[in-house]
């Protein structure tokens, strides 16, 4: 076996010679206890390795082995449930082999070679597969079916399947392929987690992730397989709001990276997540969720291939036509793991010390985002489009598509990402807030000032914005409200006009305003503390669906409208604000079951307290026209 040796430790950076054939991004076995390590540069005959485990004890002289192959993860049923660290070995069986304190040099396999799955084949012998054909399906829980597909590489006649019993490592089926070769056929796949994984084509994406969170999901939303990233400075509530993602979501499949995050943050997310409930399906969130655990305390290196290698469970899950949510917490420390090898390296340093490149990674990364056309084909060999969603299909496909025709259905799978960024006192000029803003759409920022005046989430209306409103809008009218954007669009004139109003009240109070800027300055305290404040931690205010939205900001904005119209009929602003009907607005949200009858009922009341029997022709509060 070809082998190499330490010529320098730097910290995690090992430089070898002799490794002969070895190339970039290449796995190697650093020293006596075989750590793990990936070629990052090579010089002549020398290699740079960055080292995922400590090299406390590593010296000049000990053996480097190369293993021929780059980093990559293993792809198959298991996935879900699992909690992995950033090389994707799993903790569990870590502890298994070692206890709670884990050693150098172990290992483990990323999925459980002897657990048995139940394979139901759905593709028969002598048909032809394409790469991503889906073959069979293991139903790995309760919740997600696991699609077994055709490896990237591989197409040609299946000349044998079968169902029944199998490991990951036995085949279920062999393909002859065009060159006349045979390959076996496994439930598990492994692929490379620096490059990512092929489909047919990417599609325009338009449907909203909801996340049940009222300033994101109204406010500055996202599509599935969009973009976006969460800055701010510390105890502004980060963590918080991904975990709202990862929870709440209408995403399928839930990839959650943190990437060197606190031990006890990461705590949480274990100890919680398996208790926690998903709306959707009724099972514990965990069925839908994979976690890649890198700590603080675990080796910098790691945190780089934590990243890569979440994305690329994500894009699997994608390719057998599912929707993931990945959050990535957060890629500060990734940019800072970045940064320490690149002085080890000796490189030429850009902006506060990070590499040059670190804008490109960070696109690379982002990148990997999207809704796509898999490869394959229909999720079942020979299905054909039919039912309500074939014409919208038909629409998106066409027959120039590599792997589509119109008689035959796609299947479409989407990773949306969204990253947090911890740059230091929440400066959004940061090198690591600015390049990650060149390539998302979408940009929640948290506000240190907000979360000091408890308000949460603390995401600043005023500086956040999203990109996805015009493509979102279409599915708003079609499946919320015709209504939606315009109310939507009216309450954040309400808040830009109050905050250009907020100098003037501090100056000389708020008597100077007249009457209508004192109105549109209560509407927007109403806004702020009954729309955008939310209580992560209260059952009954954790999620609000898109109706449940719209019903309330019809509310609030109808309570601004009559406010206005008995105001210019002469009613007082004092008998306006202290109507009995505002305390009914505060806890609108807190309404679940039956909540439309409950906002028809208070805009009822509005209408009855402040402008009582007065004929208002065109007001009716079932169609005002609140964008007027």
């Amino acid at each position: 076996m070809e082998q190499g040796s330490i010529l320098k430790v730097a910290g995690p950076l090992v430089v070898a010679t002799g490794l002969g054939s070895a190339k970039m991004f290449d796995l190697v076995r650093v020293g006596a206890e075989g750590l793990m390590g990936e070629i990052i540069e090579m010089r002549g005959d020398r290699a740079s390795i960055q080292v995922y485990e400590e090299t406390e004890g590593l010296g000049p002289g000990d053996p480097v082995v190369p293993t021929g192959a780059p980093l990559s993860v293993e792809l198959g049923p298991g996935m879900l449930g699992a909690v992995y660290d950033g090389v994707q070995r799993p903790l569990d069986a870590l502890e298994a082999q070692v206890g709670s304190f884990l050693a150098r040099g172990i290992d483990a396999p990323g999925l459980d070679r002897d657990k048995v799955w139940e394979f139901a084949a759905c593709a028969k012998a002598g048909q032809r597969v394409e790469a991503g054909s889906i073959v069979g399906v293991v139903q790995e829980n309760e919740v997600i079916e696991h699609r077994i597909m055709v490896p990237p590489g591989v197409a040609g006649e299946l000349v044998a399947i079968e169902s029944g019993s199998f490991t990951v490592e036995q085949p279920v089926g062999r393909v002859r392929t065009d060159a006349g070769d045979e390959v076996d056929l496994l439930m598990m796949q492994r692929w490379p987690v620096r490059i990512p994984r092929p489909y047919a084509r990417k599609v325009a994406a338009t449907e909203p992730l909801v996340t049940g969170t009222r300033v994101i999901d109204t406010f500055f939303p996202l599509v599935k397989g969009g973009a976006g990233c969460i800055p701010g400075p510390f105890g502004a509530g980060k963590t918080v709001t991904q975990h709202q993602v990862a929870k709440w979501s209408n995403a399928q499949i839930v990839i959650f990276i943190g990437c060197g995050e606190r031990g006890n943050e990461m705590t949480d997310v274990l100890m919680e997540f398996p208790e926690l409930t998903d709306p959707y399906s009724g099972y514990p969130l965990m069925k839908r969720t994979v976690l890649v655990a890198n700590t603080s305390n675990m080796p910098v290196a790691a945190r780089e291939a934590s990243v890569y290698t979440g994305i690329t469970m994500a894009e699997y899950f994608r390719d057998m036509g599912y929707e993931v949510v990945l959050q990535a917490d957060s890629t500060s420390r990734w940019a800072e793991a970045m940064r320490e090898i690149s002085g080890r390296l000796e490189e030429m340093p850009g902006e506060e010390g990070y590499p040059a490149y670190l804008g490109t990674r960070l696109a690379a990364f982002y990148e990997r985002a999207g809704k796509v056309e898999c490869l394959g084909g229909p999720t079942r060999p020979g299905e054909q489009t039919e039912g309500a969603d074939a014409p919208h299909r038909e629409a998106e496909c066409t027959p120039a598509a590599a792997t589509c025709d119109l008689h035959k259905a796609c299947r479409y799978g989407s990773v949306s990402v969204i990253g947090s960024v911890s740059p230091p006192g929440g400066d959004l000029s940061e090198p690591v807030v600015q390049n990650t803003l060149r390539v998302v759409k979408v940009f929640w920022a948290l506000q240190d000032t907000l979360a000091f005046q408890r308000h949460f989430p603390a995401i600043d209306w005023l500086t956040s914005y999203s990109l996805f409103l015009d493509k979102v809008t279409p599915t708003w009218e079609r499946e919320v409200s015709p209504q939606f954007r315009g109310r939507r669009d009216r309450a954040m004139s309400i808040l830009q006009r109050e905050s250009e109003l907020a100098e003037i009240v501090r100056l000389v109070g708020l008597e100077a305003l007249s009457p209508e800027e004192q109105i549109l300055m209560e509407t927007a305290k109403s806004l702020r503390e009954d729309f955008l404040q939310q209580n992560a931690f209260r059952d009954d205010d954790q999620f609000s669906s898109l109706k449940q939205q719209d019903g309330l900001l019809h509310v609030i904005l109808h309570f601004h409208e009559r406010a206005l119209l008995a105001q210019s009929q002469g009613a007082s602003l004092k008998a306006i604000f202290e109507s009995p009907v505002r305390e009914h607005i505060t806890r609108a949200k807190y309404v679940e079951e039956g909540f439309e009858a409950e906002y028809e009922r208070i805009m009822a009341e509005i209408d009855t307290q402040l402008v009582g029997d007065m004929p208002n022709p065109g007001h009716s509060h079932e169609h005002t026209e609140v964008g007027s």
